[in-house]
């Protein structure tokens, strides 16, 4: 193997864990995870993962668990440590040490929540109480949207889809308490009886906030009345994949029109913007069913609606009572969790969310390092190239929309592990004692700096998550591809481990996310990533019918229960998983072209291609509680573990090849999907 080859792939030991105080990474490639006695021809992901699943039950204090969750698990372990640190009053604290430990702290401090009891939320609830007239909307809504209270819609700042260099203001629906709009309507029995349930829970948080049962119980059917309404006007999942569907720009005039009730042109001052004169109404049907509810419903019930609002978003910070009674339902109800995470997990999650950058730099300096950026990226720009090959090779692509794809793959950039500037939290303001105040502010501060966006340049250093997420991500607007620190280590990337298994695990990962960027959505954006038609009709014609190919096979995927994969709404996460599998695929047989004979032998009797898809197999390893699996098939655009692997490898003729699989076997599938 050339010295490049050895630099992607096994980093020095600094780089994956720089302390031996740091919690221990668990195995990757494990071949005692793989239950032997199934065949891989019939079951690939019970063959890959099958003692691992049968060994790694889901926890109570979870509703679903995998390989992803145990390195998740590890870096909030390393978290915990860092935050327990900067809990110490100590006078020779960092700014930002201040802020992530006080806030810890604040969030940790059960007692005095419980001391504080409902009153801490009593001066918002007091806003709507205030409420004197239908005019007085805007202000209070404008309040709401900066400390982050979900009611009505949404308000912020995106990337103008026709202009990527620019930001602009976009409003679209929002409000709903239930997790999707088809949940509102769905008439199965499992549906009304979850209906049923969250009109209960909203009854039993009234009355946890004082009223009367009979109140209480009127309440509930009000917000369920009036979230029923939005809901109707919203667009389903799979109709806002298509950024065409969500991208209306007008003129605030135009957006007035659509709500005359709501005065927009005072609440767009309110949230701090002085000079907007147009922005995306991503859902202009929403607004006008907004318009409808606004006069159709009386002042009282539209505070009813707004109380149950403030009351469920900061249930973290109020007292047990009540953060159990919302665990009960979001958690036990539609997920299946037994029981509630332990505290100091929750406000480790809640510090990453309000404070991730000032968390996640102390994160990136025990765990990764500069030395981590540069190896991951060497094995990208060999993932690249396998793209780049693909696409010059595709049977059914035109030579004119070839050369558009390719300007596009050579333009996209790479973001790796963390930023390269940290955010500044010096204006945000965290009062040890304060949790509901910290959360509060920790609110606002985004929001604004979120809206101080709107009118200037893009930004094109900016990450979306925090450095310690497991998880990456490609970005269409700005054509770029974004791998976080938390995710470069084991079963992702180990190294000790063979090549094969490392381009299985982070390479199809790495290839997955470069896919992104020509699956049905991210297709639709040139290469400097604005919302721009590039292809030729013909090659438009044959993506359509290759991505109906993929539609129909996960179609047919059921879980527990019986429900349906929805082949629509994880069409792009689908077709990044198999076009991801099929690049490393390509990148592995060309570093391993350059190796020696002896880097090509079998190991543990797997040979090096049976081990790149076992090592792909083994990153999905995950059990699920059955309600988790029916929310997510409801709800994701990722389709459950067990079909993103078989639904990938039964399209690909090398797995079939790796072992020995026959025609008619069920990973080796009649009528293959390839899109790239």
């Amino acid at each position: 193997m050339v010295a490049c080859a050895l630099a992607i792939f096994r980093a020095p030991a600094a780089s994956q864990q720089k302390s031996d105080s740091l919690p221990k990474l668990k195995d990757g490639f494990d071949v005692n995870a793989m239950d032997k006695s199934i065949d891989p021809c019939v079951d690939f992901y019970h063959y890959a993962c099958g003692t691992w699943l049968k060994k790694n039950p889901v926890p109570p204090d979870k509703a679903a668990y995998g390989r992803f969750t145990e390195l998740a698990d590890r870096n909030r372990e390393i978290l915990r440590g860092v935050l327990e640190k900067a809990t110490a009053a100590n006078p020779g604290r960092s700014a930002n040490e201040q802020k992530i430990g006080d806030y810890y702290a604040s969030c940790m401090d059960e007692s005095s929540i419980e001391k504080k009891g409902t009153a801490a939320l009593q001066p918002e609830l007091a806003r709507i109480d205030a409420l004197k007239g239908k005019d007085a909307w805007a202000s209070l809504l404008a309040h709401f949207s900066l400390n982050g209270t979900n009611a009505f819609f949404g308000f912020g700042a995106e990337q103008d889809a026709k202009d990527s260099t620019q930001q602009i203001a976009v409003v679209g629906q929002g409000g709903l308490g239930l997790p999707d709009r088809d949940f509102y309507f769905r008439d199965d029995p499992k549906s009304i009886d979850t209906r049923k349930q969250y009109v209960q829970h909203m009854q039993n948080m009234f009355v946890l906030f004082g009223e009367k049962e009979k109140e209480a119980a009127a309440d509930s059917q009000t917000v369920m009345r009036i979230e029923t309404a939005l809901a109707k006007g919203s667009l389903d999942r799979v109709a806002r994949r298509d950024p065409t569907k969500v991208y209306h720009k007008m003129s605030v005039e135009e957006l007035q029109a659509l709500s005359p009730a709501f005065e927009w042109s005072k609440f767009i001052p309110e949230v701090g913007l002085t000079h907007v004169t147009s922005l995306d109404v991503s859902e202009p049907e929403y607004i006008r069913q907004f318009q409808t509810i606004l006069t159709s419903s009386s002042l009282d019930d539209i505070k009813v609606y707004l109380r149950w609002h403030v009351m469920s978003a900061q249930t973290l910070y109020l007292p047990s009572n009540i953060d159990k009674e919302s665990f009960h339902f979001y958690g036990q109800v539609l997920a299946g969790q037994q029981e509630q995470q332990a505290r100091w997990r929750r406000c480790v999650n809640a510090t990453d969310n309000d404070l991730g950058e000032a968390l996640g730099e102390a994160y990136v300096e025990r765990t990764f390092g500069a030395e981590g950026k540069e190896r991951t990226l060497q094995m990208v720009n060999a993932l690249e190239r396998a793209l780049e090959r693909d696409i010059i090779e595709l049977p059914w692509m035109t030579e004119t929309t070839k050369r558009q794809a390719l300007i596009k793959l050579h333009k996209i950039t790479n973001k790796i592990g963390y930023p390269d500037k940290w955010r500044d939290y010096s204006t945000l303001q965290i009062i040890r004692g304060d949790a509901l105040g910290n959360s509060f502010r920790s609110n606002e501060f985004e929001s604004k700096r979120q809206l101080d966006k709107i009118g200037k340049p893009v930004d094109p250093g900016e990450w979306l998550y925090t450095p310690p997420t497991v998880n990456a991500y490609y970005y269409p607007p700005q054509n770029n591809i974004n791998f976080m620190a938390g995710i470069l280590q084991p079963p992702f990337y180990e190294q000790q481990m063979d090549d094969p298994v490392n381009f299985g695990a982070i390479g199809v990962v790495i290839g997955h996310e470069l896919t992104h960027g020509f699956d049905d959505q991210g297709r639709q954006y040139d290469a400097e990533g604005n919302l721009r038609d590039w292809w030729a009709p013909e090659d438009e014609k044959g993506f359509k019918e290759r991505t109906d190919c993929e539609v129909q096979e996960y179609n047919d995927f059921t879980v527990v229960g019986g429900e349906h994969v929805n082949g629509n709404l994880t069409l792009g996460e689908n077709t990044a998983d198999n076009g991801g599998l099929r690049i490393a695929y390509a990148a592995l047989m060309e570093a391993l072209a350059k190796e020696s004979p002896d880097a090509q032998k079998s190991i543990d009797g797997l040979t090096p291609e049976q081990r790149f898809f076992l090592g792909f197999g083994q990153i999905w390893c995950t059990n699920a509680t059955p309600q988790a699996l029916r929310l997510q098939v409801q709800t994701n655009p990722h389709s459950p573990a067990e079909f993103r692997v078989n639904g990938s490898v039964n399209n690909f003729e090398e797995f079939g090849k790796a072992f020995g699989c026959k025609a008619g076997q069920p990973m080796v599938r009649a009528n293959a999907c390839r899109v790239w």
